[in-house]
């Protein structure tokens, strides 16, 4: 894994978070202690397209100096943002921390591309993108706060690959589990993803079921949160006969 020490996330998790929404992970891990998971203003460019699950890679930019941020120094094969076209790995999501800055795009359609033919999971920045309508089109599933004309060149230079970042006001560690969905991209941190996925997936389990209660006409007193007899009869529906 060109170096890298991530491993994938595991068949089981990876099913039972492709199946929950990011507000149910963002409860979850709220419940767990954790108010600081979702990433400030990613946005998805492509709404209901499939869900993005995957492990971090992380790439950090740092402001841009003008005798190292030149259109010969970006073709260089050093180059972490070229570099990680080529060496992400099936199932791992790339992460972007840009400073949050607008005024240029963090990555462009070519690089997107070759990241979704090499089986990346997603692509997320806390930056705009550049060639945003042809990345919206790719399959990939792909979030940023919007998008520019200009290269990242014009603010950015990208420093290094696969260490700890902040993208949107989220700390993100190589090996993160990421989430996303239209509503907004979670990151979970490694050590607590199976537990988080189970749990996850039980409470989306007992929110449908809610959901479905509400709009049969039940209260909201007694049924969300469930009481003692709501629960019964949750359970209930839940077995084979229910």
């Amino acid at each position: 894994m060109s170096g890298t020490a991530i491993s994938p996330v595991a068949p089981g998790t990876a099913e039972r978070l492709l199946v929950v929404g990011s507000a149910t992970v963002a409860t979850v891990l709220y419940q767990h202690g954790f108010r600081s998971r979702v990433v400030r203003s990613a946005r998805r460019l492509r709404p209901g397209g499939r869900r993005m699950v995957g492990v971090a890679r992380t790439l950090r930019y740092v402001a841009m100096r003008e005798d190292l941020d030149t259109l010969e120094a970006w073709q260089l094969r050093d180059n972490p943002q070229r570099r990680i076209a080529d060496e992400i790995e099936p199932g791992e999501v790339l992460v972007i921390e840009a400073r949050e800055d607008t005024s240029c795009g963090t990555m462009g359609g070519m690089l997107v591309a070759r990241m979704m033919v090499r089986g990346a999971a997603g692509v997320v920045s806390d930056g705009p993108f550049r060639d945003a309508g042809f990345i919206a089109a790719l399959e990939l599933p792909s979030y940023a706060n919007g998008m520019h004309p200009n290269t990242n060149l014009i603010a950015h230079h990208p420093e290094d690959l696969d260490l700890t970042i902040t993208c949107g006001g989220v700390q993100v560690r190589p090996g993160d589990v990421v989430v996303g969905d239209d509503e907004g991209v979670v990151v979970i941190p490694r050590a607590i993803a199976d537990e988080v996925a189970e749990r996850a997936h039980v409470k989306e389990a007992e929110e449908a079921w809610i959901e479905r209660q509400i709009l049969a006409g039940q209260p909201v007193e007694g049924t969300y949160p469930m009481s003692a007899e709501a629960r019964r009869r949750f359970e209930e529906a839940q077995e084979p006969d229910g």
